[in-house]
């Protein structure tokens, strides 16, 4: 009797398992459910790089009218979003410079490009933006320049 029932524990243990088509199944489920997430969350990634942009320009903004409170002056297009890190080495007044700057480091655009500045603005009294995922000047849709005047 002890014989008999360890044949038969040794034949379910080597049952034990899956089948192909269950592998298969499972496989096509996970498949489906990614190719699902995919579609639902790849167009959104374009929408989140364009408002990290937005907010991006919008700290660098805030930044640069820090600077001009302090320095009373807005950064030349030559000291640039740099002068916002560090300061520059032509101010007339370095004393006044915020120790440690207006921002630890100069972010760049989502698409790694780095972001523009233009004093005086052609939009405004300053022009912060970013030339979109092409870096080029114009676009549509995710190609179109973010600025501080949107």
């Amino acid at each position: 009797m002890m014989r008999i029932r360890m044949k038969q524990h040794r034949r379910r243990k080597s049952e034990a398992g899956f089948t192909l088509i269950e592998i298969m199944v499972v496989v096509f489920i996970i498949g489906l459910l990614g190719t699902m997430v995919a579609f639902t969350v790849l167009p959104r990634q374009n929408d989140a790089m364009i408002t990290k942009a937005r907010a991006d320009i919008k700290t660098l903004e805030g930044a640069v009218e820090m600077y001009r409170m302090q320095i009373l002056s807005y950064p030349s297009i030559d000291q640039g979003l740099q002068s916002l890190v560090s300061a520059p080495a032509d101010l007339a007044r370095p004393e006044r410079y915020q120790s440690g700057g207006f921002i630890k480091e100069l972010p760049a655009d989502p698409w790694g490009n780095p972001y523009q500045y233009v004093y005086p603005g052609e939009k405004g009294a300053f022009d912060i933006y970013s030339l979109g995922a092409d870096g080029r000047i114009g676009g549509d849709g995710i190609d179109s320049d973010i600025g501080n005047w949107q």
